[in-house]
């Protein structure tokens, strides 16, 4: 019997897309030893975007509360997502400063490293891949999955063989954008079970009502694992259900390792959690339900989210069909980058721009232009010659990789920071977050001394 191992997301991915990470880490204490009984192959606590929300939002050390987990959660390994040399924020960071993020990650309890890069330019994630396999973590090489012109599932073997020869411990697809056609999954799949000899793991969301159906083809194709979320934090722009998918998996003659009645208690847990943040307003219940809408749009949930944000802003959400419209257009003229943090972000903000200054390209913005340098990585297809020209402006693109060009920063960091802290996970937060960190280093050295 064949197992099938799940990794349960309602600590990070979930938490993340249903309710933009506001979930603390009182909300979720009481129910840590029942998630580390339930059986799952690890449970994704950290990455994405909690780092950012603890600090700005949560009033909460990320650091201790990855080591408050782990102090409770002894038996199952612990998963992060890393996005290679952006690390957890929003721009390149030199190479220094990501060895020291994942040390310091692994010193506090990280078994498992997803670790990806938005454009699928393997440079900029090997730095990262490297350090954690000399950290002793598991260090799993992420393909980001996407469909334009130049993607397939020949494309994909490609950087899988790579992601191996790099010394990947495994591999996940990851599709953001629940994009993933059930047959293509099994195709997908298939292939990659050929190509290489490291376990292969799916990720999806349920967005556009496929990724259970992806996730049932995958398993027959002998994908090893699978995201999911307990079912009180599933579906719509977050996993398929834990449950669910437990019951299918078990009925068709696999195993997933997972107790039943462990599930049904964290479920009945998060169940009025859920219904607080439903009240609170956070958690809308329009993303709970699909909106294959973005399978023509290809844009991610939390894209969509910041897009409405934006027009609701300048009073033009009447314009969003128009900007919706626009971002395929973007994507063509940047070369097909696959719509993930942080190029998710650039494409729709220039899109948007496009649409409200009724001319395309009359304000090209800053991201765009280091994109069109090269600053995030290798373009996946070919950029636009008149945008290239108005980005560009004579300068010419790199041809190394970016972060080649970036002065070592931690040791200088730690030097700046010394009057207000003497902790590396201070400065490493510093570093990815500078003004939002360095109040909460104050505000936390000042409560410190005041309980003193």
């Amino acid at each position: 019997m064949k197992k099938v191992h799940i990794t349960e997301t309602v600590l990070r991915d979930a938490n993340q897309s249903l309710i933009a990470t506001r979930m603390s880490f009182d909300q979720f204490a009481p129910i840590l030893e029942e998630l580390d009984k339930a059986g799952y192959h690890s449970l994704e606590c950290w990455g994405g975007a909690t780092f950012d929300s603890c600090i700005r939002y949560l009033n909460e050390d990320p650091w201790e509360r990855l080591k408050k987990i782990k102090d409770v959660v002894k038996n199952t390994p612990l998963q992060m997502l890393l996005r290679g040399q952006n690390i957890l924020g929003y721009k390149h960071y030199p190479d220094d400063v990501v060895r020291n993020f994942v040390k310091m990650a692994v010193a506090y309890g990280m078994d498992i490293i997803r670790i990806f890069d938005a454009l699928n330019d393997l440079r900029n994630i090997e730095v990262a891949m490297d350090e954690t396999k000399k950290q002793g973590a598991h260090a799993q090489g992420t393909i980001v999955y996407t469909v334009s012109p130049i993607h397939d599932v020949k494309n994909f073997e490609t950087l899988a063989k790579r992601l191996e020869d790099m010394g990947a411990d495994s591999i996940c697809i990851k599709d953001m954008a629940g994009l993933l056609m059930p047959q293509i999954a099994y195709d997908l799949v298939t292939d990659l079970k050929q190509a290489v000899k490291i376990p292969i793991y799916l990720h999806s969301h349920c967005t556009n009502g496929l990724a259970e159906m992806a996730y049932y083809k995958a398993v027959e194709a002998g994908v090893d694992g699978i995201d999911c979320a307990i079912s009180s934090f599933s579906s719509g722009t977050s996993q398929p259900p834990t449950e669910t998918l437990h019951f299918a998996l078990e009925n068709a003659g696999y195993t997933s390792g997972l107790e039943p009645r462990t599930l049904k208690r964290i479920n009945d847990y998060f169940k009025p959690i859920r219904e607080e943040f439903i009240s609170s307003g956070v958690l809308d219940p329009k993303v709970l339900t699909p909106q294959p809408e973005a399978l023509t749009y290809q844009i991610p949930g939390g894209m969509l989210s910041n897009m409405i944000s934006q027009l609701k802003a300048q009073n033009a959400i009447d314009r969003l069909d128009e900007v919706l419209a626009e971002v395929p257009r973007v994507r063509e003229d940047l070369g097909y980058p696959p719509l993930v943090t942080p190029t998710s972000q650039i494409v729709g903000t220039q899109a948007t721009a496009n649409v409200l200054t009724g001319e395309r390209y009359k304000v090209v913005l800053r991201e765009v232009i280091s994109y069109f340098k090269g600053e995030y990585g290798k373009v996946p297809g070919i950029l636009n010659e008149e945008v290239a020209k108005k980005a560009l402006r004579k300068q010419q693109p790199l041809t190394v990789r970016y972060a080649d060009t970036l002065e070592p920063a931690f040791e200088k960091t730690r030097e700046k920071l010394k009057e207000i802290t003497d902790r590396d996970e201070d400065v490493l937060s510093y570093l990815l977050f500078p003004q939002i960190a360095e109040e909460f280093i104050k505000n936390k050295k000042m409560t410190s001394q005041a309980s003193k």
